[in-house]
């Protein structure tokens, strides 16, 4: 081989590893040995909490987090089961407690196994909804941020808001009835700028309802300050309190409550890739701006929202641990982290493991998701990979 074709290999290697970003990106979150060791965590928790799921519920499961063995109540982590006193077919998976019982006799590990799953599929679906509403919500200030909005759209957003805060509370009644005052109001601007759109004169009658107020931006972003205004944890309390007790309503709740940071990253990115050229060139094509927003826009600015829903993931868990140990959280028969830890502090002093393994196993699981989307963030952002 000659030097030229040499140089060539040479060239187009070092371009397709230039070309690579996830390769590099991937290379740099190797080398943070705190992020690597939050992912190790993060994939066996997820394990965990699946065999949980699949260990735990049932008409017959294999681990039964809910059967009370009276005689066997707060025995230590590695207690073996007492065979006199207990049937085959209550006791616990190997003949033994692996991380004792409570004062029920029930088997913690089977509790923590439930609990993993638990805290799982609260905390994606909780993040799931949140990233939604943020990138919708970011999406629109960032994309049409400019647009002037009319007096008529921004009353029937607040009669539309009001419905349901009134719909929450139990006074569903009124909330019909304001309801469909907002289907109303809504049908009246569907007429007005149909008849806009044909040129009609006779319009201007009406101005003094559909006249300019403020621009999409301005009002996506002032209610993102209004909701950081309110303490986060104390707005779901108030808000669980008022609910009925489900563990799908923590979930909404949580994911309803915790919004606002995905939608700045979102407006931000929108507000840098609108101004790039592959924006302008898809415009001038003709091309729609939902195409251009879910197809072109969305797929770059989807870095900082992965990072953001990681970290959001240890929130939502957290805040689910929080509720269920001041028992707003997920309702029995379900076992949790937080529930197991709020019963094992009466007996501080004479099961100390009641406290130590769901407090540690919170702890570590947080801990992992913090650590892991910090990796992400320093792995994906091109400025923080040329440290």
């Amino acid at each position: 081989m000659s030097n030229n074709e040499q140089n060539i290999n040479e060239l187009h290697q070092g371009l397709a590893e230039e070309v690579s970003r996830f390769t590099e990106a991937w290379r740099t979150f190797k080398k943070n040995r705190l992020a690597l060791w939050g992912m190790i965590i993060f994939i066996i928790f997820f394990i965990v909490a699946v065999s949980g799921r699949i260990l735990t519920y049932g008409d017959n499961p294999v681990l039964d987090p809910a059967k009370v063995r009276l005689s066997e109540k707060l025995l230590k982590p590695l207690a073996p089961v007492n065979a006199e006193m207990i049937k085959p077919g209550d006791r616990p998976a190997f003949d033994i407690y692996l991380l004792g019982t409570d004062d029920l006799g029930r088997d913690i590990f089977s509790r923590m196994m439930q609990g993993a799953w638990v805290s799982l599929t609260v905390g994606f679906v909780a993040v799931g909804i949140s990233i939604l509403i943020g990138v919708i919500l970011g999406g629109l200030a960032g994309y049409y941020g400019n647009v002037k909005i009319k007096f008529m759209d921004v009353l029937s957003l607040i009669v539309l808001t009001v419905s349901l805060i009134l719909f929450t509370s139990g006074q569903r009644d009124l909330a019909i009835n304001l309801f469909l005052v907002t289907i109303f109001l809504m049908f009246l601007s569907a007429i007005y700028y149909m008849l806009a759109a044909r040129g009609r004169a006779d319009l201007k009658m009406f101005n003094f309802l559909f006249f300019d107020t403020f621009t999409i931006d301005t009002l996506i972003m002032r209610f993102v300050d209004i909701m950081l205004c309110f303490p986060s944890f104390f707005l779901i309390l108030t808000i669980v309190a008022v609910l009925p007790a489900s563990i799908y309503n923590i979930m909404i709740v949580i994911g309803i409550t915790s919004w606002m940071g995905t939608t700045r990253f979102v407006r931000a990115e929108f507000l840098s890739l609108r101004e790039q050229d592959f924006v302008s060139a898809a415009k001038v094509m003709g091309i729609s701006d939902m195409s251009i927003i879910f197809r072109h826009m969305i797929p770059n600015a989807i870095a900082p929202v992965l990072v953001s829903a990681t970290i959001g993931i240890a929130g939502a868990i957290l805040a689910e641990a929080a509720l269920s140990f001041l028992g707003f959280g997920v309702p029995p028969p379900y076992a949790t982290w937080g529930n197991i830890l709020s019963n094992g502090q009466r007996f501080l002093y004479d099961a100390p493991w009641l406290i130590y393994i769901p407090g540690l196993s919170i702890l570590v699981v947080v801990l992992s998701f913090n650590l892991f989307g910090e990796g992400l963030r320093d792995a994906m952002n091109p400025k923080l990979r040329k440290r």
